[in-house]
């Protein structure tokens, strides 16, 4: 998609994570007597140094709570109707583009017309939700080289289609943003699938639909469905590439946790995608804030800021193909570098705990479980 770069520039490097200024703004001590500068310092990738304070709940000063009211009963308003004209907008295209089309297991064959009216104007309305999000400029960054494909096609060709794109995960702006760029397909619960107006849009996306928590000897689990759908877009090419996310939560977007190996199992070809969001007082960052409420202040602030960074493809070589633990572990430190990001061993179950802990509430130390 082109580039937006009229208007105010996004900020420079210094803003990307601010320190408050303000001592009204800092941490409290959490429930059970720790303070929250050790849970911040122990959690480091889902503690939050905006100037809206811990989980988002911190004391403002008066410019800002005045500058949040003003936001909460002129531009909050605006920006729901808007979305949800956009929502609704897209729902009406899935639903004309499926009528009398064919199904396959509850997911609708796209092709022809309907598969490029689908794709063109979902790309269209994501990009037109993150402008209601407050996503005016993008800036886009492609470190891939100039005209690769032409230069090396038939070896691109020999090597293979990629069969996902992996991605830091920050936000859940995350996926907008993927699908204003190259419309991919993600996992999704089972149960999404039966949500008024987002169901039939992620059947249209092509979703992978999941039972976690399913024990059945015949389900293939979430692992054996993504392997098997990453292998089909590589071989079909109208078989809408994968978005997936190795992490498994979000972060504050300064570090990067461990891998999970399932977007690797299949030894296909990925596209790494790094993606940060520089900010001034409040952080896109969905990392230890409850959903409604990092919501209502996102449609709260003016103007958001995202940055990109597209790196060339990745294709595994032998050793990786049968080391899918060793494939991740490389595209891991690949996108750390590039992106300058901190490695954490950490993971959701430690996501849980700080979160448990900043609330009050009592929950078991299982980080070192395994993860769904």
């Amino acid at each position: 998609m082109a580039l937006d770069t009229a208007g105010e520039p996004p900020p420079g490097p210094d803003a990307v994570r601010p320190l408050p200024s303000d001592a009204a703004a800092a941490p409290a001590p959490a429930a059970g007597g720790e303070p929250a500068e050790e849970l911040d310092a122990r959690y480091a990738p889902y503690a939050r140094r905006d100037a809206y304070g811990v989980m988002g709940r911190g004391p403002l000063a008066p410019a800002e709570a005045a500058r949040l009211a003003l936001a909460a009963a002129v531009l909050l308003p605006l920006r729901l109707v808007a979305g949800v004209l956009v929502l609704l907008l897209y729902y009406l295209v899935c639903r004309v583009c499926t009528l009398f089309a064919a199904a396959d297991g509850g997911r609708p064959r796209l092709a022809g017309w309907r598969r490029r009216a689908v794709l063109r104007a979902g790309c269209a309305l994501s990009r037109a939700m993150l402008f209601v999000f407050g996503f005016y400029w993008i800036r886009e960054t492609d470190k891939r080289l100039p005209s690769a494909e032409d230069v090396n096609q038939g070896h691109s060709e020999e090597l293979g289609r990629p069969g996902a794109i992996v991605s830091n995960h920050v936000s859940y702006v995350d996926i907008l943003y993927h699908m204003s760029a190259s419309f991919p397909s993600f996992v999704a619960k089972e149960s999404v699938s039966r949500l008024p107006l987002i169901g039939l849009i992620s059947k249209c996306l092509g979703c992978i639909f999941v039972q976690r928590e399913s024990k059945s000897s015949d389900s293939k689990g979430v692992s054996g469905a993504v392997t098997e759908r990453v292998r089909e877009v590589c071989q079909d090419k109208n078989t809408p590439m994968m978005l997936l996310f190795p992490e498994g939560t979000t972060t504050n977007g300064d570090y990067l946790l461990p891998f999970k190996t399932g977007a690797f199992l299949a030894s296909a070809p990925v596209q790494p995608v790094i993606l940060r969001y520089p900010y001034r007082r409040f952080s896109p960052a969905w990392d230890s804030m409850d959903g409604a409420r990092h919501v209502f202040l996102l449609l709260c602030q003016f103007v958001n800021y995202m940055e990109v960074v597209r790196l060339p493809v990745y294709y595994p070589s032998e050793q990786e193909k049968e080391d899918p633990k060793l494939y991740a572990n490389n595209v891991r430190k690949l996108i750390a570098m590039e992106g300058n990001l901190i490695l954490s061993n950490l993971g959701l179950a430690d996501k849980r705990v700080y979160h448990a802990a900043l609330n009050g509430s009592s929950l078991p130390d299982d980080r070192h479980q395994k993860d769904d």
